[in-house]
């Protein structure tokens, strides 16, 4: 079995096509969006390293291409070593990349978790749901276009529209900057936050 520093040469050994990538903690690999399940399995089985620690993608903005790159976090619980493995989604459009829910079981909420934030899509997901927003919500977090204040957005459920009197809000909740009451210091509890949520009207100049 290798040692962590040479796990590239390893990888590149059976997958020509793979690349270094610049990391300044761990050895990290780019690969083709088509070998990625290959190489995941080729880490794990191969190589010793048995844990996926986490899964996530980058959105480098819709100005590049590739847009979406999908990132491994791979943990060996043998020799305590970590390996991070990233691949491009070839569709900027509509990215997406092979579910590694048959090599790794904690695939499963990670990319549940991608989808929804980011709106990349794994074939072969046993179970492709949203994980924190709610079904039919129109939007993807965490993508470049989506402004940190979030967007004012229909809440799903009626009853508790009626209840509350409220039928827009904004995801994630309105607010930031945070700001302590005036005159005082910040206090132990939740600091009060401007309302900077986006809506086509805040968009426009002061002049529009």
């Amino acid at each position: 079995m290798t040692a962590n520093a040479d796990v590239f040469t390893a990888v590149q050994g059976k997958f020509p096509a793979a690349t270094s990538r610049p990391s300044s903690d761990h050895p990290a690999i780019n690969v083709p969006a088509a070998a990625a399940l290959a190489v995941l399995q080729f880490l794990r089985d191969e190589q010793g390293y048995d844990y996926l620690t986490d899964l996530t993608a980058i959105d480098w903005s819709a100005e590049k291409s590739p847009r979406f790159t999908v990132v491994w976090h791979l943990y060996s619980r043998t020799r305590f070593v970590w390996v991070r493995v990233a691949a491009d989604c070839t569709d900027d459009s509509n990215p997406s990349m092979p579910t590694s829910t048959g090599l790794f079981a904690a695939a499963n909420w990670h990319e549940r978790e991608c989808y929804d934030l980011m709106g990349v899509k794994f074939p072969g997901h046993p179970d492709l749901r949203r994980i924190l927003m709610w079904d039919g919500y129109p939007h993807h977090p965490l993508r470049k276009e989506f402004p940190l204040a979030g967007i004012p957005t229909d809440l799903p459920d009626a009853e508790i529209a009626a209840e509350t009197g409220i039928d827009l809000i904004a995801s994630p909740m309105a607010g930031g900057p945070f700001v302590a009451p005036p005159g005082k210091l910040m206090s132990e509890s939740e600091p009060r936050a401007k309302d900077e949520a986006w809506s086509e009207q805040s968009a426009k100049p002061d002049n529009a």
